[in-house]
């Protein structure tokens, strides 16, 4: 699922770096190109990756702005091609090989293991150019007025892939996943950014220990949204820049899919999902009650009756299916295509924009009730909720 796709998964990363001020296209455009896609389809290698166009995966070569500038944001795709010969069909091509050296040579019982191991390296090479590479790609979008980069995956392999091509291509510059807590630093300033940094469990400001030890951010938000929802309380306000207008309105609830996880040590952890349209939450307060905690859930977001709906990863701040409102790519023959999927891309930047603001004024809401002393009126009246008692509205 690349940029154009109406549900896609996304992970985004800060940027850490400054790109020349004067000469950009130049730039770029020389950076991306020296590390272009080469094809292999010719050749024995068994793998290649390089950056190429998106709406060009067969093109390396950025030769001018339309290739992948668009506005504030630089686009591009990172491309792997990879054979693979299928362990049956060598298994069987090497045996066959090892049958005729034995018939060569009656003295032997089997083939000796440098004869083998030579055999195997000629029939693989030997498949090899038989088999045609398949290609994979990922799309990249870079958004310079903010220095976000959201990478449309959350495959760990594919993000481990790009973070070393990026480094390798943009020397001096490192992208870092925003994950929970770097994101709530972003949004929050003043006695709250303080009560955020005194909240902090790491000792390290690496990522991995930051998301390994600030994992209650992601499970105390989902279990508040999911309380909220439950409650009645499902509205909110827009208060983060963005295409929407500070104090509008709009509804967020958590609903469709939730996984829990609990228990550890000697008892193994313990997984539970709990699937399709909540009424009662009976299953997720059962899970809640035996000490687990949501690590994912399915958010549904809505204003103006445009729908967005996105599976959060707690721990990291993933968005997995990230759904907004649908745009369709016109097939018309009057129409440039090209021109067409360049209207459609920036509708899409326009609506993820908003789906993302709405999300961050969620996750604002949270962490404004969470950094003060309300925090605790909302942990009793989750526990009353979990209890099956009825407490007063907390406002």
């Amino acid at each position: 699922m690349g940029v154009y796709a109406n549900t896609v998964s996304i992970t985004q990363f800060a940027v850490i770096g400054e790109v020349p001020k004067t000469e950009q296209f130049e730039w770029f455009s020389k950076k991306l190109a020296d590390r272009g896609f080469q094809s292999i389809e010719n050749s024995t290698e068994e793998s290649a990756e390089g950056w190429t166009q998106i709406d060009r995966p067969d093109d390396s070569m950025f030769v001018s702005p339309s290739d992948f500038w668009r506005d504030n944001f630089v686009v591009f795709s990172l491309r792997k091609d990879q054979r693979k010969i299928p362990a049956a069909v060598l298994k069987s091509h090497t045996a066959r090989e090892e049958g005729a050296f034995l018939s060569e040579n009656p003295n032997l019982r089997r083939t000796p293991k440098h004869k083998r191991e030579e055999i195997k390296e000629q029939v693989q090479l030997r498949l090899m150019t038989k088999c045609l590479p398949v290609p994979s790609t990922v799309d990249v979008v870079w958004d310079q007025s903010s220095g976000v980069l959201t990478l449309y995956s959350l495959g760990t392999k594919v993000i481990e892939r790009f973070e070393d091509a990026f480094r390798k291509t943009f020397e001096g510059f490192s992208p870092v996943i925003i994950h929970p807590f770097a994101r709530a630093r972003t949004l929050l300033d003043g006695p709250l950014r303080d009560s955020l940094e005194a909240a902090n469990q790491s000792g390290s400001d690496a990522v991995v220990a930051m998301i390994r030890d600030n994992q209650w951010l992601g499970c105390d938000f989902l279990l508040w949204l999911l309380q909220r929802g439950v409650n009645g309380e499902g509205e909110f306000t827009v208060c983060c820049p963005g295409h929407l207008a500070q104090g509008e309105k709009f509804s967020a609830w958590i609903d469709d899919r939730i996984q829990f996880q609990g228990g550890g040590e000697e008892g193994g952890i313990q997984k539970v999902t709990v699937s399709g349209s909540q009424d009662s939450y009976l299953e997720a307060k059962s899970a809640l009650k035996g000490g687990k905690r949501i690590t994912s859930a399915t958010i549904c977001m809505e204003k103006d009756e445009n729908p967005w709906k996105l599976t959060l990863k707690g721990d990291t701040f993933g968005f997995a299916s990230f759904k907004c409102p649908q745009i369709r790519i016109e097939k018309d023959s009057t129409v440039d295509q090209m021109s067409e999927r360049e209207a459609v891309f920036y509708e899409r930047m326009f609506l993820m924009g908003q789906g993302i603001q709405l999300f961050d004024s969620l996750f604002t809401a949270f962490l404004t009730e969470r950094l003060n002393d309300s925090w605790n009126r909302r942990l009793q009246v989750i526990q009353a909720w979990l209890d099956g008692e009825q407490l007063d509205e907390i406002y």
